[in-house]
């Protein structure tokens, strides 16, 4: 370790995850510990009783538990309005299939969204963020999908990335177009499918505003052949893939996925062992 200097900021009095594959403790727990700071780095994970004597940049953590910044790899918070009374509906059984087809679920948020302005969206995300900042989240995934249209999308991704201009937080923005099949669109999901693989994963491309591409590839959303058409639309743009897969049923999206190499897969209530 390099030697403490006077000015180097000692956070004392600690409980550290350090995740060291040498510490047996789970996530590398050590109590009583201290992190020295230099400027915007940690220099060390000291034991307590390695403080310096008299050091005058002391803070004194009361025994909290530090970690390694988190990281929320799935989160959807650019939108309007809200579904609590679906919510509701859920809690005393009603499936979410039944609450799409009355009109409710992704699209009553489509129509929430579609209608507000950025700078409500931004506020309102705003403080989602904060909360996450405030858990100790350093690292967010942001999902577009409730516009539902060329100009909503961009949009949302533009929120996305100006809560990333706004916040000492890193945001990776992923573009999910193929999120749910608009009502313009209802009696012609192919398409919606065009307007995305043709439209809407260049222009976002070319503005530098997503990482990676999802879709929700179920009965209620998209199937595998219009799945498979989005990621390669989208590794024509050089954008990773994610996927929204066997949420609802055992459908194969993860299979496809695997194949693609996406990023990730999320849900896989119905995944199964092969």
């Amino acid at each position: 370790m390099q030697q403490i200097h006077p000015d180097d900021v000692i956070w004392r009095n600690a409980r550290l995850a350090t995740m060291a594959p040498d510490v047996p403790a789970p996530y590398g727990l050590k109590e009583q510990h201290a992190l020295v700071v230099r400027g915007h780095t940690i220099l060390a994970a000291i034991p307590e009783s390695d403080i310096p004597s008299g050091h005058r940049h002391c803070v004194d953590l009361q025994g909290r538990l530090v970690t390694p910044g988190l990281i929320d790899c799935h989160t959807h918070l650019v939108f309007g309005g809200d579904r609590a009374a679906e919510w509701e509906q859920r809690l005393n059984g009603v499936s979410y299939q039944t609450i799409s087809a009355q009109g409710g679920g992704i699209n009553a948020t489509v129509t929430a969204t579609r209608s507000s302005s950025a700078e409500t969206l931004l506020k309102l995300a705003q403080q989602r963020l904060q909360r996450l900042m405030n858990e100790g989240v350093t690292t967010v995934e942001i999902k577009s999908g409730y516009g539902l249209n060329a100009e909503a999308e961009e949009k949302m991704l533009q929120v996305a990335r100006q809560l990333g201009l706004n916040n000492p937080i890193d945001i990776s923005p992923t573009l999910l177009a193929a999120h749910a099949v608009p009502p313009e669109y209802r009696d012609d999901p192919d398409s919606w499918v065009e307007t995305i693989c043709q439209e809407i994963i260049p222009a976002a491309a070319e503005a530098g505003l997503a990482d990676a591409v999802d879709v929700f590839c179920e009965h209620i959303g998209f199937s595998l052949a219009q799945t498979e058409q989005v990621y390669l639309a989208a590794d024509q743009y050089n954008l990773a893939v994610k996927g929204h897969m066997d949420q609802l049923s055992n459908l194969g999206g993860s299979t496809l996925a695997a194949h693609f190499g996406v990023l990730s897969v999320d849900h896989l209530e119905y995944l199964d062992q092969d």
